[in-house]
């Protein structure tokens, strides 16, 4: 019984779903849908898809490299089992996609194939796949209904029985009946229109040319949205699939050119995007076919019990990727990996949207896009049949990520505890996610640029490159009027080399190549969390297969491309980064401590700056500035051969710069505004006292060792407060505490006294 009502309850919400879908239709039902949103209707593939990316919205991101507006879709936040796959990056990518579906729309047709180009494992398919993902979101909402229709024939028998036939209004006004709503049990057969066609080509042309022109001109009741709403070629001109044709004129000469009747076979139905049934979604593989065909349709019992006036016709059905993806969206999966003959047929496909078959044409709304790697696509335009093929493609570059912040987020998805089996120890995937995008990066090109800003990028190094690119952080030994000048032509350098066909972000580890080494350092015997450690030991492994990674084989460029010595220089970094944890979480200086002292300087220098006086907290006086007490500080923080009123000048200068970006912030954020600052003075705080930070943190070790009885309370005590500092703010375990601070020990601090 308690199956019993289960089921019940289930079958009850399955069956108001489907009503409230309103997932069957009689055609004039469907044309009052229409009426109420004629927009919405009458969309073809490319605006839809478009509207698709509009759904789920946009945001407008401010980056070191520039502006850039992300579509939401990307994050598949609409599908939680799908966010591991979430395309981290390529807003490039998706504002040109988003710019060739406003093209499709405007011109009332797709006419070029869309063909995402770049190195292996550059997150092509992934992008594909989101809006794969998308649609089939966004066609379940209210707003992203789509409908076709199938021809259905009821049993004569049952029929009468039914009662149907042309019924009146309350007005008297006739209007059509309809086998749509028939159950199952009352149709002999049901035709279903191969190609998805949209039940609006069921009107006459001219007719329906007239309806779509009055109806969906510009109004309020749609929204600003739709203002630049286009009708597509392929509902206001397009016509029937050759079979749903051989069946209206079959059931029209039958009803003597009696339309209405013809229309009661018209079942209207609401379908939904699924690539897992190729519906309106389709990839193709590379294969040797032409990705439709036909084939005839052979007599079975639902066929017999047609009417007579089909029973002599010949119903070719078409079927084939093409013909799935019909009114969606179709992948040509690594297209140039198929001979060229395979493929031919796309150069009128793609700009005329027919397909020629042996004994008819099949007409086709659909977006096409394709994918292709470098090496592929390089061939292919020393083929004399490019030239042909270029007007009808529409290239989209996709390179690997060049933002480590941004090459990390793949990683912290896809590389979690629940992958790996243990503990993923902090930073594992930020060392991995470094080293990736330094293989990436190219010398910069300093003859592009003039006077100052020529020596700034002629020496650029690789790892100055990357911290620019993701935090727009200038190098340290620059003076803050230089490093301003860097960080605002940050933008040039990261676009300075799209215009060569060797451009920054074609070589260098894909996260494919990156994610396997991940997985094999978290496969290191002993080791009970994946550490920084192992992925480094995994790193410096994968630079030794020369011969198997095309990167590797680069020659180095005055330090760019010099793989080995990305290791080494991710490691000098992490280790930085682990030692200004440690020192922080023993409590030996505070950032509080920091942030108060560079704050006073602050003050004292904008005091300086505005030639005001300040009050002397012993005397009560109002003095000047003092200036030893300024020049102390500069001391530490300041860049040598800088001048001292010119770097002051810029400190306050910075400080209005950001009070005019945050006018909202209730306090300054220095740690924001002068990291670089903060930094250097960190360090000196830490040089100075190195012998206490290698007492403290070998009393670490030896408590992490099991040596806690050797010793006393108070260093026991502080010993468990760091620990539980790592674990609450840094997330660390003991193990790969453990592991951390004995790789710090042995790689900074044996040796010191």
């Amino acid at each position: 019984m308690e199956a019993r009502r289960l089921l019940s309850t289930l079958g009850t919400g399955v069956k108001d779903a489907f009503a409230e879908n309103r997932s069957i239709l009689s055609l004039e039902e469907y044309l009052e849908a229409f009426l109420g949103a004629p927009r919405r209707h009458a969309r073809g593939s490319a605006q839809y898809l478009r509207d698709a990316m509009d759904h789920f919205g946009a945001d407008e991101r401010e980056t070191p490299v520039g502006r850039v507006r992300r579509f939401r879709l990307f994050d598949l936040a609409f599908d939680p089992a799908a966010r591991p796959h979430r395309v981290a990056g390529h807003e490039e990518v998706q504002a040109a996609i988003y710019r060739a579906l406003g093209t499709f729309v405007r011109s009332g047709r797709v006419n070029k194939l869309v063909l995402l180009h770049g190195p292996n494992g550059s997150a092509k398919s992934s992008i594909v796949s989101a809006l794969f993902r998308a649609m089939e979101a966004y066609s379940r909402t209210p707003e992203g209904a789509l409908y076709r229709f199938h021809w259905v024939f009821p049993s004569e028998r049952r029929l009468r029985g039914a009662g149907l036939g042309f019924g009146t209004r309350e007005g008297g006004e006739a209007e059509p009946a309809s086998y749509a709503h028939l159950d199952g049990e009352t149709l002999d057969a049901r035709l279903s229109c191969p190609m998805k066609d949209h039940p609006l080509l069921l009107l006459p042309r001219d007719e329906r040319r007239r309806l779509l022109e009055e109806h969906c001109r510009p109004s309020a009741r749609e929204g600003a949205g739709d203002s630049d709403f286009v009708l597509a070629d392929a509902i206001a001109e397009g016509e029937l699939c050759q079979y749903c044709r051989r069946i209206h004129d079959a059931l029209l000469g039958a009803y003597r050119g009696d339309w209405l009747k013809v229309l009661r076979h018209v079942q209207v139905e609401r379908f939904y995007v699924s690539a897992r049934y190729q519906q309106a979604a389709v990839t193709v593989e590379p294969q040797i076919s032409v990705d439709a065909g036909y084939r005839q349709i052979t007599s079975d019992r639902s066929l017999a019990a047609l009417p007579p006036a089909l029973h002599s016709l010949t119903l070719l059905e078409p079927f084939g990727p093409l013909v799935s993806a019909n009114r969606g969206l179709v992948e040509f999966s690594d297209l140039l990996k198929r001979p060229l003959e395979a493929f031919k047929y796309l150069l009128g496909t793609s700009e005329t949207g027919r397909v020629a078959l042996e004994h008819f044409l099949l007409h086709l709304d659909l977006v096409l896009v394709g994918s292709a790697n470098e090496r592929q696509l390089a061939a292919f335009k020393e083929s004399p049949e490019f030239a042909s093929f270029r007007g009808r493609l529409e290239l989209i570059r996709v390179p690997y990520l060049r933002r480590a912040s941004v090459e990390r987020e793949i990683y912290d998805q896809q590389v979690t505890s629940a992958a790996v089996g243990k503990h993923v120890a902090p930073h594992a995937t930020e060392v991995a996610a470094n080293w990736a995008v330094l293989t990436r990066l190219k010398r910069p090109i300093p003859e592009r640029y003039e006077g100052e800003l020529r020596e700034l990028v002629d020496d650029l190094a690789p790892l100055d490159k990357l911290r620019l690119y993701d935090r727009g952080a200038a190098p340290d030994r620059l003076p803050l009027a230089q490093a301003k000048v860097l960080r605002k032509h940050a933008p040039d350098l990261y676009q300075e080399s799209e215009v060569y066909p060797n451009y920054e972000g074609r070589l260098g580890a894909s996260a494919r190549e990156v994610k396997t080494a991940l997985l094999n350092a978290a496969q290191a015997r002993g080791a009970a969390c994946l550490t920084p450690r192992a992925v480094l030991e995994e790193l410096a492994s994968l630079c030794k297969d020369k011969s198997v990674h095309e990167f590797l084989q680069q020659e180095v460029v005055e330090g760019y491309h010099d793989h080995d010595e990305y290791v080494r220089m991710v490691e000098a970094d992490y280790l930085d980064t682990l030692d200004q944890e440690i020192r922080d979480s023993m409590g030996l200086v505070s950032e509080a401590q920091y942030l108060e002292l560079f704050q006073r300087y602050v003050m004292l220098v904008s005091h300086w700056v505005k030639g005001e006086k300040v009050r002397n907290r012993v005397t009560g006086e109002m003095e000047p500035p003092e200036e030893s007490r300024m020049a102390e500080m500069e001391r530490l923080v300041m860049p040598p051969g800088e001048d001292r009123a010119t770097f002051r000048r810029g400190l306050i200068a910075a400080v209005g710069a950001y009070r005019l970006d945050h006018p909202e912030a209730a306090e300054m954020d220095y740690g924001a505004i002068f990291p670089d600052l903060l930094r250097r003075l960190r360090d000196h705080t830490h040089v100075e006292r190195k012998r206490q930070l290698h007492r403290a943190k070998e009393q670490l070790l030896r408590y992490l060792s099991d040596e806690q009885a050797s010793l006393d309370d108070k260093a026991r005590r502080q010993v468990e407060m760091a620990l539980g500092t790592l674990r609450e703010r840094y997330g660390y375990c003991q193990s790969c505490a453990q592991d951390a601070v004995l790789f710090l020990m042995r790689r900074r601090y044996e040796g010191s006294a």
